[in-house]
C-alpha cells in the first residue's frame, strides 16, 4: 500500500548551495499498517523460525562458543556493507595475533563493532534499558579506533550528514537537519517501547530500523548501529535468548534491493512491501543460522572420531581439537601455552590432524607455522568472503558512505 510520503522536504543551505533534507513522520505510520493475509502468515512464519533459532541453544554443547564466533561473522558482513574489506579470517587472525602485516584499519573497524556489540549485551543483561543513552554508549564504543574515532563519537550529530554523492545537492539521500534529531530520535525510543501503542515485536523491530536509517542520527557509524539494534531489540523482549539473529547476509546479498526499499517507504509509503522483504529476511537468516549450527555439531563429531582412531597420539590431538572448536587458528607455541603441554606433543598432534584433513597449515612456512581449522572456518566464514564487486571503487557500498559539512539553519 502505498501512503504517499512519509515525511516532507525542507530546505537548508551550506555556503555554496542549498539542498532539500527529508524530515521523517514520527512514529507510527500512518495510515496505519494494513496486515493482509499473506503479511499475517509471513509475520507467523517469522516468529515460528525465531522459535526455531532460540531453541538452537539447547542443541549446542556451548552456546557461548556459538555465540563467539557468530557476532564475529556479523560484525565482519555489517562492515562489510559499509565498504570495508576484511574477512572472518582476517578479524580472527588480528584476534589471535598470530599473522601479522593484516589490513590493520579495516580489521580494527570490524573489532570495536564486536567490542560494541558485546558493551550493549553486557548492559542489557545488567538490566539496562534499550534507550538512547545505549545507543550513544554503544556509537562511542563502535568509533572508538580507526576511521571514524574524531566524529564526534557517542554523540548526536550537530551538522548535517547526507548519503551518497559528494555534496547534499548530489547526495542520493540527505537526513533530516540535526536540529530535529533529538525530537526524532525520542519519539524512536517511545515508539521501541510501545508508546503510544504496542506494535508486534517483528514489526517494531522492522519499523523502527527504517526510521533509524532515516535519521541518521549520528556522522558515521549509523549503518552498523542500525542493523545491530534488530537482534538487540529481540533480545530485550525476550524474544530471544541470545543475540543470535543478524541480517547482515541477507542485506548483503541484496544491498541493492535493501537500499531502493528504504527510500521507497520514505517516498511512497509502502512500509508492506518493506515488511514482507524484511519478514522474508528473518525466515531465510534463521532457518540458516539453524542450520550452520548442526553442520558444525556434525562436523566436531566426524572429526572426534577420526581422532579417536589415531591410536597413541589420540589423546593430545582430541585436546588441540578442543582447542581449535575455541580459537579456529593457532600456532604450536601458544597452543601448547593453552593446553600446558609441550610445543612436540602439540606439533605431532597437528601433523596428524594435517594428515587427517582437519587442519591446514595457512602461512606456508617452515618454521612460525600458523594452522587452521579447515571445514569449521568454511562454516563460519560462508557469506563473508569478498566478491569482485565489493572491492570494485565503483561498487554501491561506495555510493552509501556518510558524509558532512558545517550546515546554515534552514531559512
Amino acid at each position: 500500500m502505498k501512503r504517499g510520503p512519509q515525511g516532507e522536504f525542507v530546505t537548508s543551505r551550506i555556503p555554496q548551495e542549498s539542498f532539500r533534507a527529508f524530515l521523517p513522520r514520527l512514529l507510527p505510520p500512518k495510515p496505519p499498517l494494513v496486515l493482509d493475509t499473506q503479511l499475517q502468515d509471513l509475520l507467523e512464519k517469522a516468529n515460528r523460525a525465531l522459535g526455531r533459532l532460540d531453541g538452537i541453544a539447547l542443541l549446542i554443547p556451548d552456546v557461548w562458543l556459538f555465540l563467539y564466533f557468530y557476532i564475529r561473522k556479523e560484525a565482519v558482513l555489517s562492515s562489510q556493507i559499509e565498504g570495508t574489506q576484511s574477512t572472518l579470517s582476517d578479524l580472527l587472525l588480528f584476534e589471535s595475533k598470530e599473522l601479522p602485516g593484516l589490513p590493520v584499519e579495516d580489521v580494527r573497524e570490524v573489532s570495536n563493532y564486536v567490542a560494541a556489540m558485546n558493551h550493549g549485551l553486557e548492559r542489557m543483561k545488567q538490566g539496562f534499558p534499550l534507550s538512547l543513552r545505549l545507543m550513544t554508549e554503544m556509537h562511542e564504543v563502535l568509533l572508538a579506533r580507526g576511521r571514524g574515532s574524531q566524529r564526534t563519537r557517542g554523540e548526536f550529530r550537530r551538522t548535517q550528514n547526507w548519503v551518497g554523492g559528494s555534496r547534499p545537492g548530489n547526495a542520493e539521500f540527505v537526513p533530516p537537519p540535526h536540529g530535529e534529531v533529538m525530537r526524532l530520535m525520542g519519539d524512536l525510543e517511545l515508539f521501541l517501547h510501545d508508546k503510544p501503542s504496542r506494535t508486534p515485536l517483528l514489526l517494531k523491530a522492522a519499523i523502527a530500523h527504517v526510521q533509524f536509517e532515516t535519521i541518521h542520527p549520528f556522522l558515521d557509524g549509523n549503518g552498523r548501529l542500525g542493523r545491530l539494534l534488530v537482534s538487540l531489540l529481540l533480545c530485550s523482549e525476550g524474544a530471544l535468548g541470545q543475540p543470535l539473529l543478524y541480517l547482515s547476509l541477507y542485506f548483503k546479498r541484496r544491498r541493492t534491493t535493501y537500499f531502493d526499499l528504504l527510500q521507497e517507504v520514505r517516498l511512497e509509503g509502502d512500509w508492506e512491501r518493506w515488511l514482507r522483504f524484511f519478514l522474508d529476511g528473518v525466515i531465510e537468516t534463521a532457518d540458516q543460522s539453524v542450520d550452520t549450527a548442526r553442520k558444525i555439531l556434525t562436523l566436531f563429531d566426524e572429526d572426534r572420531k577420526k581422532i579417536e582412531s589415531l591410536g597413541g597420539s589420540a589423546g593430545s590431538a582430541l585436546r588441540v581439537h578442543h582447542l581449535l572448536q575455541k580459537k579456529v587458528v593457532t600456532s604450536i607455541p601458544a597452543a601448547a601455552q593453552s593446553l600446558k603441554l609441550t610445543q612436540p606433543t602439540i606439533a605431532r598432534a597437528l601433523h596428524d590432524m594435517l594428515k587427517a584433513e582437519i587442519v591446514d597449515e595457512i602461512t606456508g612456512r617452515k618454521r612460525d607455522r600458523v594452522f587452521s581449522y579447515r571445514k569449521f572456518m568454511q562454516l563460519l566464514s560462508e557469506g563473508t568472503e569478498l566478491q569482485r564487486d565489493q572491492v570494485d571503487s565503483s561498487a554501491r557500498g561506495q555510493t552509501v558512505a556518510e558524509r558532512t559539512e558545517p550546515v546554515a539553519p534552514p531559512p
